[in-house]
């Protein structure tokens, strides 16, 4: 059954985008990214693959469709069903960041695919150039350090 979006929910987001993206050690196994959102304030994101960080970077250049991926397959079940990917949104479960992912069909009903990894719902949005929106409260608490 389809979803829909709770105006009183859209108030407890703000729209961020990638400032930077990058790794936390030499080898590149451990990815970090910087989130800004669009009133300046900066959100960190550490402990996720360094392969995730390597494609969001890969995305942000342009260079989507270099080498499949799960992103790739993700537009292609999409598309078979008709759907597509308008927002994603993060937010805090326990002590990890998750993201619901927004999807529109034709009728524009909107259905929500909930709780996956925050890491992977920023690559989808780097991949599909769209918003990513960031949990207020996640900006308040920003001076401490959350994992993905």
């Amino acid at each position: 059954m389809p979803d829909s979006f709770s105006s009183e929910e859209d108030t407890e987001y703000i729209e961020a985008r990638i400032k930077n993206i990058g790794f936390l050690d030499t080898m590149g196994l451990e990815g970090a990214v910087i989130l800004k959102s669009i009133d300046g304030v900066e959100f960190p994101i550490v402990a996720f693959s360094g392969e995730v960080a390597g494609h969001i970077a890969l995305f942000q250049q342009g260079k989507k469709n270099d080498v499949p991926t799960m992103y790739n397959l993700v537009e292609e079940i999409a598309v078979m069903h008709d759907l597509l990917l308008i927002e994603v949104r993060i937010y805090q479960s326990d002590s990890a960041l998750r993201a619901n992912l927004y999807f529109q069909n034709r009728k524009k009903e909107i259905q929500i695919l909930r709780n996956y990894r925050a890491s992977d719902a920023i690559a989808l949005a780097a991949y599909h150039d769209i918003p990513i929106k960031l949990r207020k409260t996640l900006l308040k608490r920003n001076d401490n350090e959350i994992g993905i």
